[in-house]
């Protein structure tokens, strides 16, 4: 793809290759293309594909390559990963050369009071951009990756600069209730100090800062490569977000509710200003949750590219962009928020009661619902709600009930997928096992967690029979063994920045911790394995937040099966640290607390971690996942964000012992709850 620097100044001949959209033209196939991509997300791919290859504006291509980007990201399949980064690369293209021609033919362009001349396909460039960077990011190739995050930062160079612009016209027109918001937003951007914006080269659209520019008359130019020298800000600042960083409260901010007053419509009703402003709020709402999210592991590579995220800001932007729920962008950020909530929110631990506002959350999935009544993806999400209601007999019916066909096989593998959760999570043990064999099919992102799962429902089945009915155990128990043999030859296959996903490193060394356990103890496989790995996957699927009291008690029954066998007074540390910490859990939820926190300290911390690590094909995740449990029954002893400032300092002081750990294994699994946990406690004033 060519650089940035290339196609910003142009020879003449280039600009008239092919015919330039006329302003009048470019409202059209702006219209025209929002409207056939309004089809993705209505669960009509195909058609919206079709429609959208009979235009070939850069609306249509971003539009076209948001298709396979939405394939691509769902079922994480290689192949798919590499048709969206040809037709996204095409989409940059595209938006560059129109992009050179509205700069270089203000006759043809449109002309925005708002924005520079060519905005709108510096978004495109911009979007593309971000969804390149995602795809790159997923790939299996480290320099792909590399790029990826390469990719972001243009990205979010780009959008902080068109924004920067909307802002000077607010703060101009519409002083009275925005000036608060967009004061000294030049200060905040990428430009390296000492150097105009034109002084430098990076491939990054930026608008120039000349001083006899009029304020209607800014356009893109190269901005600075140096990316050591950049420092990203860390807020979004539109009619969006100018405010100084500080210590978040819990109430809004006079500036925040100013913000949410401001009803765009009102600034102005042209379609390119509504999409540029709306495209704008839900890509950089993206970018500061993606990045408020990265677990611990990834932040150095992150800060090679000075990353920083902010995600009460990112939520605000895409609540904003989703006023526009008819057009893509609102839908998009729509499809953001809901598993962002349902999926990720509801099931950290340690969060601010307004950090999952349940009935807005219903509301705009009733409004989704409303506007594309055939797609599947809010079907997953109301399912999702029901499950973080701990309501998950009601999310299965949900995701069953609606048997009308799907044109994206991501989604079908999507919804079986959940369900096989939801049945793990209620110990339906040979539904869950059949459901997730059904995923083999569906999908081939992680055919040995399949795999490992199913035979662990077996495994279960075995242990409930093994004393009562011989031979319906015996049964089971080939089986187990039948399905957990599979997970050798499915692992391995797909990597996430050049390694192995970290589930398949985690099954694969149980699969060889038990091979050992049974060549040591001249005993049957199945009869080797210890502590329930069906109700570990519970745990790192937090499927505990999911499941009511008398749930638990099922998993509280599983665990006390290794107890009560003759070898656990002399099984190993890692076994014995497991099965405590799983109980500990399960008491934590269900609110016995202390007891949570006495079987913690007598029974996981109690163990030094060379014990742990000495042990053979070691599991060393329960000393510092016991520390995050730990910090947990703190935050629920001071009750929560109101409540006793010493339990909560405790609280922080046992995430920092996690935070300075080092790697274990499904860390990254933590992560996100961890990340999620210290933003939860400097929000209420609780230093590290």
């Amino acid at each position: 793809m060519k650089r940035v620097g290339a196609w910003l100044h142009p020879s003449k001949a280039s600009i008239h290759q092919s015919r330039s959209l006329t302003a009048l033209d470019e409202s059209a196939a702006l219209q025209e293309a929002m409207r056939q991509a309004a089809y993705i997300v209505n669960d009509e791919v195909d058609k919206a594909e079709a429609e959208l290859a009979k235009g070939n504006s850069p609306f249509h291509k971003l539009g076209s390559a948001t298709t396979l980007f939405l394939r691509a990201t769902l079922g994480f399949e290689k192949e798919m990963m590499e048709q969206a980064g040809v037709r996204l690369a095409d989409a940059q293209d595209s938006a560059s050369e129109y992009h050179r021609r509205a700069l270089r033919d203000a006759s043809t362009a449109h002309q925005s009071a708002i924005y520079p001349r060519g905005s709108e396909y510096a978004l495109c460039h911009a979007e593309s951009q971000l969804m390149s960077a995602v795809v790159g990011v997923l790939n299996e190739s480290l320099s792909e990756s590399l790029r990826g995050f390469y990719n972001l930062r243009k990205a979010f160079t780009t959008l902080q600069e068109i924004v920067d612009a909307e802002n000077k016209y607010l703060e101009k027109h519409f002083s009275s209730s925005t000036t608060s918001l967009t004061s000294g937003t030049r200060s905040d951007t990428s430009t390296a100090p000492g150097k105009n914006a034109s002084e430098t080269n990076s491939g990054v659209l930026t608008p120039v800062d000349a001083k006899d520019a009029d304020d209607d008359e800014l356009e893109f130019v190269d901005a600075e490569e140096s990316v050591s020298d950049q420092v990203t800000p860390r807020v979004y600042k539109g009619n969006l977000d100018g405010k100084p960083e500080q210590i978040a409260t819990d109430a809004p901010s006079a500036a925040e509710k100013a913000e949410d007053q401001l009803d765009f419509a009102s600034v102005s009703s042209d379609p390119i200003d509504i999409f540029i402003h709306s495209g704008a709020a839900m890509c950089f709402g993206l970018l500061q949750l993606l990045l408020s999210m990265v677990p611990p592991a990834f932040g150095k590579i992150l800060s090679i590219f000075s990353f920083r995220g902010d995600r009460e800001n990112g939520l605000r932007l895409l609540w904003r962009a989703t006023a526009f729920k008819h057009n893509i962008n609102g839908a998009m950020a729509g499809l953001v928020l809901l598993p962002f909530h349902n999926a990720a929110i509801a099931l950290c631990d340690i969060h601010r009661r307004e950090a999952y506002p349940t009935e807005r959350l219903r509301q705009l999935l009733h409004e989704m619902r409303s506007i594309y009544p055939n797609s599947l993806l809010w079907l997953l999400e109301e399912a999702r709600m029901h499950g973080a209601e701990r309501d998950l007999e009601t999310a299965i019916e949900v995701l069953k009930g609606d048997s009308k066909p799907t044109t994206l096989k991501q989604v079908e593998a999507l919804r079986v997928f959940e369900t096989s959760m939801a049945c793990m999570f209620l110990h339906r043990y040979e539904e869950c096992a059949q459901s997730f064999i059904r995923c083999i099919d569906l999908n081939n992102w992680s055919h040995g967690l399949y795999y490992y799962i199913s035979g662990a429902c077996y495994v279960e089945l075995y242990r409930q029979y093994q004393h009562t009915d011989p031979t319906v155990a015996e049964q089971h128990k080939k089986k187990a063994t039948e399905l957990l043999h599979h997970v050798s030859a499915n692992v391995g296959k797909k990597r996430f920045m050049a390694r192995q996903l970290p589930l398949d490193v985690f099954i694969m060394r149980k699969i060889a911790k038990w091979e050992h356990r049974a060549q040591s103890r001249h005993c049957d496989f199945i009869d080797a394995i210890g502590v329930s790995p069906h109700e570990e996957m519970i745990y790192f699927w937090s499927g505990l937040k999911r499941m009511r009291p008398e749930h638990i008690a099922v998993s509280l029954a599983s665990l006390e099966w290794s107890e009560s066998q003759p070898t656990w007074k002399d099984e190993a540390a890692d076994e014995k640290a497991i099965l405590s910490l799983l109980k500990a859990t399960c008491l934590r939820n269900l609110g016995k607390v202390a007891e949570a926190q006495t079987e913690l300290k007598e029974h996981v911390l109690c163990h030094p971690v060379s014990a742990i690590t000495a042990c053979d094909h070691a599991d060393n995740w329960p000393l510092p996942v016991a520390h995050y449990e730990k910090a947990i029954c703190l935050w629920d002893q001071a009750g929560g964000q109101d409540g006793d400032r010493t339990s909560l300092k405790q609280c922080s002081d046992e995430l920092a012992v996690v935070e300075r750990w080092g790697s274990f294994d499904l860390d990254a699994r933590i992560g996100l709850k961890l990340t999620t946990a210290r933003e939860t406690l400097r929000r209420i004033g609780i230093s590290q």
